[in-house]
């Protein structure tokens, strides 16, 4: 486990210009790249594709992390880790319609980090026997599929134990993240913030991650 990653969700980019984007938060002090793959049947939402990641990937050499919110996560793996995805999170809730644990051997054995990742309304209990098989743990503090939306702090308790199970697994918080909910997030054992709006919609990206830090 490293210190606190600061992963910016570029799903709050500015697409029209993606790739001044990306250098920007790469400028600014970022530490990955977080890539939110909606496919209009897990979430009520659609994002974008492989393709998309495959020109994230050609701009910048930050890692990758790709987090699919999608049915049939085991059918797309290949496209994500042909795009450049230097980790890849899944979801284990029935309705992505996969066998989480192989879906993880089969992203590893890529060579790729595998994440799990949870709704706000999953119990722990779903993930706990897969945890010390993942690489990371992506833990959303608001419902997958729309961004903008408020923290649900109810969700640190899921932190916390996943913290006492793993004290080395990396343990993301996605989901209304900004300087006050990112210090409740690293007090309660995360020690990587996804930020999209906090960051994008700020005047200044670099101020914005260090703020993120408590720096």
């Amino acid at each position: 486990m490293q210190g606190i990653i600061v992963a910016p969700s570029i799903l709050a980019a500015d697409f029209s210009r993606l790739s001044d984007e990306v250098h920007r938060v790469e400028a600014a002090g970022a530490d990955w790249i977080h890539c939110d793959i909606m496919d209009g049947h897990f979430v009520d939402n659609i994002s974008f594709g492989p393709e998309i990641v495959g020109i994230v990937r050609r701009v910048t050499d930050l890692p990758l992390d790709v987090h699919l919110m999608i049915e049939h996560a085991d059918h797309y793996v290949p496209r994500f880790l042909k795009a450049g995805a230097n980790s890849i999170t899944v979801h284990v809730e029935p309705e992505a319609k996969h066998d989480v644990a192989k879906t993880l051997r089969q992203i590893q054995d890529a060579g790729c980090r595998a994440g799990l990742t949870l709704n706000p309304e999953t119990s722990f209990d779903r993930i706990e026997p897969l945890l010390r098989k993942a690489d990371l743990l992506l833990i959303m503090t608001v419902h997958p599929g729309f961004g903008g939306q408020a923290f649900q702090a109810d969700q640190m308790h899921k932190v916390r134990r996943a913290r006492a199970l793993n004290p080395g697994l990396n343990i993301e918080v996605d989901g209304g993240i900004n300087p006050k909910t990112a210090r409740i997030s690293i007090e309660n054992g995360a020690n990587v913030l996804v930020a999209g709006t906090s960051i994008f919609q700020s005047k200044d990206y670099a101020q914005a991650i260090r703020d993120l830090r408590g720096e």
